[in-house]
């Protein structure tokens, strides 16, 4: 269920921002943005959510975490107006375990922020699991600022347009 949230609709309404990485013969792992996360919302409720909506109509969760994804598809959570003013965009990067730590999650996120760069955003932001230690490092080593607010984890950086 999670790829109704946080991978699909990427692929549906950003394509141009989507990049997969792919080793041995298996996708390793992808990075998505989308660069007007206001517009984004929009296209999701009017062109993606429905249809999703009626996919998972009925469902029951059987594993942790199904229900905070069902209730999101439901009601996703508006972002941040404060986020938005200025960083506009937001990307997320999945890379499975056993291609970490090779140096691919530096390069996809710089594949990501040099789309959006060409795509004259100023600026991008994402947000990050509170209890991924690991994952906060490595953004603050790419540059990106803690700007977490209100219970929610979140890291940006501004681009050079």
């Amino acid at each position: 269920m999670p790829g109704y949230v946080w991978a699909a609709p990427y692929l549906t309404c950003a394509p141009a921002f989507a990049f997969v990485l792919v080793g041995g013969g298996r996708v390793l792992g992808y990075t998505l943005a989308a660069p007007d996360t206001a517009a984004f919302a929009e296209r999701l409720e009017q062109a993606w959510w429905p249809r999703v909506r009626r996919d998972v109509a009925g469902l029951v969760p059987t594993r942790p975490g199904d229900a905070a994804i069902l209730e999101h598809i439901a009601r996703p959570d508006p972002w941040p107006a404060w986020l938005l003013a200025d960083y506009p965009a937001h990307m997320h990067i999945n890379i499975l375990a056993d291609a970490q730590s090779a140096g691919w999650g530096r390069r996809m996120i710089a594949a990501g922020l040099a789309a959006l760069t060409a795509a004259g955003i100023a600026g991008v932001h994402l947000w990050l699991d509170p209890r991924n230690e690991r994952a906060k490092g490595f953004y603050r080593h790419l540059g990106f600022e803690d700007v977490s607010r209100d219970g929610h984890v979140i890291f940006a950086t501004r681009l050079d347009v």
